[in-house]
């Protein structure tokens, strides 16, 4: 189909580009920009008013297949992304079984593939089982179509095997994906400090973090190797990302949208929906995320999306499974933080558009030139978007499978800006509010 999106508000973070104009995409790609001619259009979308960005990228979300079918599947959690204009996302490998062999990441990836609702890039696990103890055959697992490799939530106790891991990573130019995280220090429900101790719920200190981290950037000398930290929690954490990149290690970073808005304070009287992982932490670490977020310490947002089931989240605080859904209140979260922060929108768009890209980078293949960005000649994945539109987030009216998060307007009373009107990846419309589209739907 060709379609040319009209009147909107060209934003593209990478070029710098901001301007009305129109948008044309034929045969998956972007062909024009500004002003199409002799262009004729299968469907025409009146974007009056509208902000026409790229597509988001998401570098977490977990999509719950195989293997946690009744907490989320590719239908529904993919549906989610088009609902938020997530065009492409990165999944982690703890799923069941774990993405520890080829055949099943091409499998994953196929179904996804014929959903055409979102571009699926998976993570292969680093170690067999994600136990920690022999490494995974990395190579087969690249062919097969994995980004990079992770331990998800399943730190390496053993400090020789992460080493080896390390040394083959950069050998092959491999990204590892680490959550810094100390196997024993991190045992516990809630964030040290005030409120969990007032509430009688186990710590995790910051040291849990920090400790992982300098474990980690010792090994990155040692190796060369390249890696990217996942869902960074506290301000000491920040603080030694940003010597990490002054020094020239090849590190990035991420925040989660629920670190970056929420504190401990937040978990109120043992809500279960704000048992996280990362624990929310104090304010004074949602500040310094927010602050490494802006000046770039921190490379992007993620949702974090992890569908958690009803009775697994039904039961007392620290018996509830960690996890939020997130895919649709991503680009809303990424422009309070910059509406708080008094930020340009460019830049709110930037760390969920081509900054994860960069993240990526040649793991994406021909898809790193154009991903995350608007370019004539480039992959149409765009999300149009209403900035002047507000919302209150109902659980039961998300795509998503979950329907637990802790941006619930009845518990929260945060009301989101912004709303996603349609999403297009690779040409193809994923998503479409119709009811609000109405006239700017026709035929040419």
């Amino acid at each position: 189909m060709k379609i040319l999106i009209k009147g909107g508000r060209l934003i593209d973070p990478a070029s710098g580009l901001d301007r009305i104009g129109d948008l044309a995409i034929a045969a998956g790609r972007i062909v024009a920009l500004g002003e199409p001619t002799e262009f004729a259009a299968d469907r025409i979308v009146d974007a009056s008013g509208l902000i026409v960005a790229p597509g988001l990228v998401d570098l977490a979300a977990r999509l719950r297949e195989p293997g946690h079918e009744h907490e989320g599947m590719l239908e529904s959690e993919l549906a989610a992304a088009a609902a938020g204009g997530v065009t492409s996302l990165v999944c982690p490998p703890d799923t069941d079984p774990v993405l520890d062999e080829p055949g099943l990441v091409e499998m994953l990836k196929f179904r996804a593939r014929k959903l055409s609702r979102c571009r699926l890039f998976p993570l292969g696990a680093l170690t067999k089982d994600l136990r920690g103890e022999s490494l995974t055959e990395m190579a087969e697992l690249t062919e097969a179509g994995c980004i990079g490799f992770s331990q998800a939530e399943s730190p390496v106790r053993d400090t020789l095997v992460l080493n080896r891991a390390l040394m083959y990573a950069a050998t092959y130019g491999y990204t590892v994906w680490l959550r810094p995280h100390d196997a024993y220090l991190g045992n516990g429900v809630a964030a040290s400090g005030a409120v969990a101790t007032r509430l009688g719920l186990s710590g995790v200190p910051v040291m849990a973090e920090t400790v992982a981290l300098h474990t980690i950037f010792e090994l990155m000398r040692a190796t060369g190797a390249r890696v990217h930290l996942c869902r960074i929690s506290s301000a000491a954490g920040v603080a030694l990302i940003r010597a990490a990149k002054k020094e020239g290690l090849a590190v990035t970073a991420d925040v989660s949208i629920n670190s970056l808005h929420l504190t401990d304070v937040d978990i109120g009287y043992f809500n279960p929906a704000m048992r996280l992982t990362p624990p929310l932490r104090q304010g004074r670490d949602r500040d310094a995320l927010r602050a490494g977020l802006a000046d770039g310490t921190l490379d992007a947002l993620v949702s974090d999306h992890m569908p958690v089931a009803a009775d697994e989240k039904n039961v007392p605080f620290a018996e509830a499974t960690p996890g939020a859904t997130g895919l649709e209140l991503l680009l809303s979260l990424a422009l309070r933080w910059a509406q708080d922060g008094g930020l340009p929108l460019s830049q709110a768009l930037g760390v969920i558009t081509a900054k994860p890209v960069s993240v990526l980078g040649d793991a994406l293949g021909s898809l790193a030139a154009s991903a995350g960005r608007l370019v004539v000649g480039g992959v149409a994945d765009v999300c149009v978007f209403d900035d002047k539109a507000s919302w209150a987030v109902t659980p039961d009216a998300l795509s998503s499978q979950g329907k637990h998060t802790p941006f619930a307007f009845e518990t929260s009373g945060f009301e989101l800006p912004a709303q996603v009107r349609m999403t297009v990846v690779a040409g193809h419309i994923a998503f479409e509010a119709c009811h609000v589209l109405g006239s700017a739907a026709g035929h040419a």
